[in-house]
This record gives C-alpha cells, structure tokens and sequence, in this order.
C-alpha cells in the first residue's frame, strides 16, 4: 500500500503503519480511518483495495502532507527570517527558539558543542 509515494508497513497496524507518511500522527491517523470506517487494529497486509482508496481519499482531500506541508514550513521560517523577528533570528543563528535556556541544554540545537574548561585537554602523561 502506497500513499503519497510512501509505502506503507504491512506487517504493522495501519493506525501504526500510517504515522510513516511525513505529517500523519497517531491522533490524526485513527481520525482517518474512523472517517473511511476501517478496523484500527488490521494489519497493513489486510486492508482491502477499497479500504485502501478510502483512506487514500481522505488524506488527499484534506491533510496537507509530505512536500506540501515541508514546503509551507519551511516558508513560515523564511519568512520569520526576512521580517528578522525573534524567533527568525534564533533560526538564523541555529539556537532554540522557543524560550529554552542555552547555558546547559541546547546541545541537539548547537551541535553538542562543549565549552568548558575540562574538554579539549590532552591528558598528562605519567612518569
């Protein structure tokens, strides 16, 4: 089963197997298959073609996916950055822009960049 030019996981849940496709959740993954009145627990491999075009039809019609919704992201971001506000500058500058402190903690942002005095030392050879 492809949906979006993303195959989806047979051997797991569809709720499951759904959340594979860039902008599809748990929540919104078991929204689509109570409107297209599919099983939540079936596997990927036991969903029937109709089922499947059911689904298929409903995320098309309504939830913005994949490129669209990388796309339309990454303009907010662009656009914060052009109007230089706050959060565009964070951006700008690869720091956390939501208000999280950078003293300690902003590793995964940063880079894992350490900048105390015990890092980068050689040890000292013993005699």
């Amino acid at each position: 089963m492809r949906i979006a030019g993303i195959t989806i996981p047979e051997n797991k849940r569809i709720e499951i197997g759904l959340t594979a496709v860039y902008g599809i959740g748990r929540p919104l993954a078991r929204k689509i298959l109570a409107s297209a009145g599919v099983d939540i627990g079936k596997k990927g491999k036991d969903v029937t073609p109709e089922e499947e075009n059911k689904i298929r039809k409903n995320i098309e019609g309504k939830v913005k996916i994949e490129g669209d919704l990388k796309r339309e992201i990454a303009g907010n971001i662009k656009r914060l950055k052009d109007i230089k506000a706050y959060r565009g500058i964070r951006h700008l500058r690869g720091l956390p822009a939501r208000g999280q402190r950078t003293k300690t903690n902003s590793r995964t942002r940063r880079g894992n960049v350490r900048k105390t005095m015990g890092t980068g030392r050689r040890k000292v050879e013993k005699k």
